[in-house]
């Protein structure tokens, strides 16, 4: 088994496992504010928290399983050899993107509010872990882009590695 595989199934478990937490959370808000009257003070900010971890892994795995929308009218009428190299182009893009926004300025923005001890309300977690999903799901995106141009390169563009 491949690191690559072995990433997707780590991130498809750890999307499962978070999605079950959510549900969980919000049933226990939900039967903590009507059944016992008296709302539990963390669900609300738990859930949230967790809600942007899925959104945001599940980005990167969304990206793994070419899920994203896309507009391939274009691409898909070229030739072969110039299908591969305007797809190579598209995952440039997203790296740079990448590196740029989701790494870098995701980095950033967890040394920022690690450094000004930013504390979430309820919870009392530094917002800096919360705000480490960014370059995380950004390095994620970087490698599964290289493995998209890696595939496109061997001449099997719809095989995973």
């Amino acid at each position: 088994m491949s690191i690559i595989r072995t990433i997707d199934k780590a991130l498809a478990t750890a999307l499962i496992i978070a999605m079950i937490s959510i549900l969980l959370t919000i049933i226990w808000q939900i039967v903590s504010r009507y059944v016992l009257k008296d709302p539990a003070s963390i669900t609300e900010e738990l859930s949230r928290f967790i809600l942007i971890w899925i959104g945001i892994l599940g980005a990167a795995y969304a990206y793994r399983q070419h899920a994203h929308l896309g507009f391939n009218l274009i691409v898909e009428r070229q030739s072969r050899a110039v299908r591969r190299v305007l797809l190579t182009v598209v995952e440039v893009v997203v790296i740079v993107f990448c590196v740029l926004v989701m790494v870098y300025g995701g980095s950033e923005l967890v040394l920022l509010t690690l450094e000004l001890d930013q504390i979430s309300a309820a919870l009392g977690l530094k917002m800096g872990f919360i705000y480490s999903v960014l370059p995380l799901s950004g390095a994620l995106i970087i490698a599964y882009a290289l493995v998209n141009i890696a595939s496109l390169w061997r001449g099997n563009s719809e095989e995973s590695a």
